[in-house]
């Protein structure tokens, strides 16, 4: 019954949503307030143009200084990797064309010839060397922490590298294909500087930075001396629109496109809409709550942490905000990612009474504790049924809604208190990346989280090279974790996007927008 009637609330409060951006305006491309000559000129350059409609906007260009999936689905276009992923997340050749393990610390990489920066400087191992070492070697980049552990990059000739680690590194490949291993161009920004870099960015892309307006747009050109051959696209645009409301109203007025985060009450909208349709794909972003173990602070009680799980209804959640669009979870390692725990998928715990009853336990008899939960904007309606969730059994909540840019400044500060809601993808598809934020001085000032036995398993783990015992070590984690709450997970994202049917579009489950995947529709 208190499923029903969640959902029942919900779904009337959501029917008012509706009405709402039924009503929505906002800017529309080639919409109303567009000049007759400026709809002239839209209409000849749309076949050749690629618009995205997005909710946020990108942290840099800096490949090693970007910290969202947001960024790097943008500048994926721009800067390539020494590998790829594949759509089955098989490793294929990026701008190395082969490599080969030398021995337990190093990996030799043959490098593809032929291939220039933006700029029209050739690509060679010397930029190799500076974008890997650079990333490795400077503490303040934000994806330092995924390449510390490479010693240093050898050149062997000219179109040959050798990337040694400090230890055996199951992961470097993984690595590799990832935001932070973006090639950059050694010879222009020893000669101009980073600063000017960031303001004119080259990579050897199929796409070349033309345009940034914060807040506003990237604007993309397409790279004619690609390696690869033409790119299929003239330009390639991304519109951020943080209200998903416009960035419907822009979708069915034709001024996007492809449009991300699509609300369930609009879907119907837009699958009814002319020459408009919804398409889905599972994710590998879990939405959870992140929470404090620090001394002295409510959540460090681990009947409070229990009661916290136990007073959300998951799956009232995923049928009324996520319109169905998930799958609840208690692990945030998801199929398709290495060290997945099959037991803790599709598993939820409901109970609002054992929660009062805990909060009882932990002496909360006469008032409940006080919470305060910081959230992006983005996720402001699931954060307040959880918040909802939790009063019912007795928690007091504050809720410190946030927009993405002032959400990522405190994120990178670890400046939250009790609890933060984030949905955390997986771009290296490894249980690492979701549980090394647990690793004892990587959880100083975010969640103080300290427990031997898990530190001993993510520590083995970070250099085990036989699959089957690291695929075991991480299962073990889960299990912990399940007991231990450093996060209550939530649900598996699912990716609801709205197409205007002249492009042919497929999410990635990764999230990231390769412009050259994307293809016009026949006509």
């Amino acid at each position: 019954m208190q499923r029903k009637k969640w959902i029942g609330i919900w779904m009337t409060l959501l029917a008012a949503m509706v009405l709402v951006t039924a009503c929505g305006g906002g800017n529309t491309g080639a919409g109303a307030n567009t000049s007759a000559d400026e709809k002239i000129e839209y209409e000849a350059t749309k076949s050749q143009t690629l618009t995205f409609g997005v909710g946020t906007d990108i942290e840099s260009f800096d490949p090693h200084n970007n910290n969202n999936t947001a960024s790097e689905a943008v500048i994926v276009n721009v800067f390539d990797y020494l590998l790829k992923n594949d759509s089955e997340q098989n490793k294929v050749p990026g701008l190395a064309t082969s490599w080969e393990q030398v021995n337990e610390t190093t990996w030799q990489f043959k490098l593809r010839e032929g291939v220039t920066f933006h700029n029209g400087d050739p690509f060679t191992a010397e930029d190799v060397k500076f974008t890997i070492e650079r990333v490795a070697k400077d503490g303040a980049l934000k994806q330092n922490s995924y390449f510390k552990n490479i010693v240093e990059v050898n050149i062997v000739d000219e179109h040959t590298v050798d990337i040694v680690t400090s230890e055996p590194d199951p992961l470097l490949l993984n690595r590799l294909s990832k935001m932070g291993a973006g090639i950059l161009p050694s010879k222009y920004i020893q000669d101009k500087g980073v600063e000017a870099f960031l303001k004119e960015p080259v990579g050897t892309g199929p796409y070349k930075f033309s345009k940034w307006i914060k807040d506003d747009r990237v604007e993309l050109v397409k790279n004619e001396n690609y390696y690869e051959g033409q790119p299929k696209w003239d330009q390639v645009v991304f519109r951020v629109i943080p209200e998903a409301s416009t960035r419907v109203s822009e979708l069915l007025a034709g001024g996007i496109d492809v449009a991300s985060g699509i609300p369930s009450t609009d879907i119907d909208r837009i699958q009814n809409a002319d020459s408009k349709k919804i398409v889905k794909a599972p994710t590998q972003r879990v939405l959870q709550l992140i929470l404090r173990h620090t001394e002295g602070i409510v959540t460090s009680d681990p009947k409070v942490r229990e009661a916290i799980d136990l007073a959300i209804d998951k799956q009232g959640i995923v049928d009324s905000i996520a319109g169905g669009a998930g799958v609840v979870t208690r692990t945030s390692v998801t199929p398709g990612n290495f060290g997945a725990d099959p037991s803790l998928y599709k598993q939820s715990l409901y109970d609002q009474e054992r929660a009062k009853e805990l909060l009882k336990e932990a002496g909360y008899a006469d008032a409940g504790p006080e919470l305060t939960i910081s959230v992006s904007s983005q996720y402001k309606e699931q954060s307040e049924v959880v918040a909802a969730m939790l009063e019912q059994v007795g928690f007091k909540v504050n809720l410190d809604v946030l927009e993405p840019s002032a959400f990522s400044e405190r994120y990178s500060s670890k400046s939250f208190k009790e609890i933060f809601m984030i949905g955390i993808g997986n771009s290296l598809f490894d249980a690492s990346n979701n549980y090394n934020r647990y690793l004892f001085e990587e959880a100083k000032d975010e969640t103080d989280y300290d427990n031997p036995e898990v530190e001993q398993l993510l520590q083995s783990a970070l250099v085990n090279m036989d699959p089957a015992s690291r695929e075991l070590e991480y299962q073990q984690v889960q299990q912990i974790f399940a007991e231990d709450r450093p996060a209550v997970y939530l649900y598996q994202m699912e990716g609801v996007f709205g197409v205007d049917q002249r492009v042919n579009f497929q999410p990635r489950s990764d999230e990231l927008f390769y412009a050259e995947e994307i293809t016009p529709a026949a006509q």
